[in-house]
């Protein structure tokens, strides 16, 4: 029987490729139904806050009938496909600077005695364990090209952590994200093969060592070593999958590869750009920016440092200019990426926007208020309430609305780092 999906081969995977246009396919009003898109999930982060006055709706109106702050305005026609979460935090966040090191986690960073910094899995990585298995990479980490500090992110390689807690590198700049999503691997596959090879049997040298080792350890020891293993395993899942995907080629895309020189807004532009791109072509269903707040500054012909901005309440003035005209900008470009998400057309006919759940915000308010972090949730992937501004039940855990959006994509997770549970206010 024939078909008109088409796919790659190699000795080691068989993948579908995403319904492409240009191999042919046409999307005819009699042509069958296809399956039902995948569910996707970003989390877009920013450090340094926002400016409380002006960036949040007033409490005193919940519900859809609010007015739009004006930090939010560039953000006005997509009103009906956002909601705005209030009075959310993360209990254990006791630094204002340490940024998105616990965002996402909901970590308590003093939970091992001895440690100076305990964190435990991102939600991104909770969801990528499921909706990663079918897809080249289990999950996408892009942070800005500017240093974790300069951006208000703190200690950490990206957003995301691994099961052990574990920082995990992501990609720094649009033109790194490109080369790594799309960039044809020109290494010989004999040659691929040998190298995944050898790691194998590194590896193998290594756990028959530590399982040697492990003998007559005390429990702190043996606690070590067992994190010590969880790592190994994490090695050995990543090398499975490099070898399911040896020899299927990268897919194309219509996007030019960004100029190495690009920073701050037009930064985050382009990498939004290859963020639909990585989904539109099933690359990834889990995504994670870690943006640029210095540079963004710079290139809107800001001078106010970030951290200065962030205390806009000691001089108001210069600082609390800065501090809207980043709102501004940062709203203009999320209402950009709206629309490409609602342009995007997925193989059903439906639009990627449908089949996206995507949380925008940061870990402070402002200064080193930890209170209430800015919350916006958009996207139809986890079927949560749009268009409202919800003032949250006092002291409830931001972790509780990524359970929600966890749960609202299929994974059916108890708990998510210091959850109490959904969160009812955003559910459909």
């Amino acid at each position: 029987m024939k078909t008109r999906r088409h796919f790659l081969q190699s000795s080691t995977a068989v993948i579908a490729l995403p319904v492409l246009e240009s191999l042919g396919f046409r999307r005819f009003a009699s042509a069958a139904v296809s399956a039902a898109p995948p569910k996707r999930l970003i989390f877009l982060g920013f450090g340094w806050g926002i400016t409380t006055e002006s960036w949040f709706p007033d409490i005193k109106q919940p519900g859809a009938d609010y007015t739009l702050p004006d930090g939010l305005k560039p953000l006005a026609r997509h009103k009906p496909d956002f909601t705005i979460v209030q009075g959310l935090w993360n209990k254990y966040s006791n630094s204002g600077h340490a940024g998105s090191t616990y965002w996402l986690t909901g970590a308590n960073r003093f939970a091992e005695p001895g440690q100076s910094m305990h964190n435990s899995i991102s939600a991104d990585q909770v969801a990528a364990a499921k909706l990663g298995l079918d897809t080249r990479f289990g999950s996408i980490q892009l942070n800005g090209s500017e240093s974790a500090d300069a951006s208000g992110h703190g200690p950490g390689l990206s957003m995301a952590w691994d099961i052990s807690g574990k920082p995990i590198a992501g990609q720094n700049g649009p033109l790194s994200a490109y080369r790594r999503l799309f960039l044809k691997d020109t290494t010989p596959i004999e040659q691929q093969k040998a190298m995944l090879a050898e790691q194998r049997s590194i590896l193998d040298t290594v756990l028959e060592n530590a399982r040697d080792l492990q003998r007559g350890l005390g429990k702190h020891d043996t606690a070590k070593l067992d994190e010590y293993f969880q790592g190994i395993r994490d090695i050995e899942t990543r090398l499975s999958k490099d070898e399911q995907w040896i020899g299927v080629p990268q897919p194309k895309t219509t996007l030019a590869e960004p100029p190495p020189s690009l920073a701050g807004k037009e930064e985050i532009k382009i990498m939004y750009d290859i963020m639909v791109a990585a989904m539109q072509t099933d690359s990834t269903r889990v995504l994670t920016y870690r943006q640029p707040v210095s540079t963004l500054l710079t290139s809107i012909g800001i001078k106010v440092a970030p951290h200065d901005m962030s205390h806009y309440h000691s001089t108001m003035g210069e600082k609390l200019a800065a501090s809207q005209q980043r709102d501004l900008t940062q709203s203009e470009l999320l209402a950009g990426l709206i629309d490409k998400l609602k342009a995007t057309k997925e193989p059903d006919g439906s639009r990627l926007f449908d089949n996206v759940a995507l949380a925008y915000g940061s870990n402070l308010r402002t200064e080193h208020n930890l209170d209430n972090c800015p919350t916006l949730l958009t996207g139809g992937g986890a079927g949560i309430k749009l268009g409202h501004n919800i003032v949250a039940p006092k002291d409830t855990p931001l972790c509780n609305a990524w359970l929600t959006l966890l749960h609202g994509i299929g994974i059916e997770a108890e708990r998510h780092g210091d959850s109490t549970g959904v969160l009812k206010e955003i559910v459909a």
